[in-house]
């Protein structure tokens, strides 16, 4: 499984962004789970948002709840990470991941595949 992280850029805060995760190789069904994690300058990679492929369950990290939505089209076997009113602190490399599991991993090591991630800086 190859991914493609695309949709980073420079937003003012308060401000919207999209990125998507494209996935080649195989297509994506329900015995997978997909996530995106950050890593800002100088800190640990960490969860942002996961779900199952089917997109029946997600979860998300305190810091995104409420502000951020996970979602897939399976169609084009891409998902994507909607995230509004962002913020300062939102800065970061985001990057893509997907495991074979039913649990939505939450951390670094439970996930096997990763996308080449994609840099978001918001501006105050």
């Amino acid at each position: 499984v190859q991914l493609q992280a695309s949709g980073g850029g420079l937003v003012q805060a308060g401000g919207s962004l999209r990125l998507s995760c494209a996935a080649s190789g195989r297509s994506f069904n329900s015995g997978y789970v997909v996530g995106w994690f950050r890593e800002a300058l100088g800190k640990e990679r960490e969860f942002v948002a996961g779900s199952s492929w089917s997109g029946g369950r997600t979860y998300y990290a305190d810091s995104a709840k409420g502000r951020f939505t996970i979602s897939r089209d399976n169609a084009k076997n891409t998902y994507y990470l909607q995230m509004n009113s962002l913020k300062p602190e939102d800065t970061a490399v985001y990057y893509c991941a997907a495991v074979q599991a039913w649990n939505i991993e939450t951390t670094r090591g439970g996930y096997h595949y990763w996308g080449q991630g994609t840099l978001v800086t918001v501006s105050s």
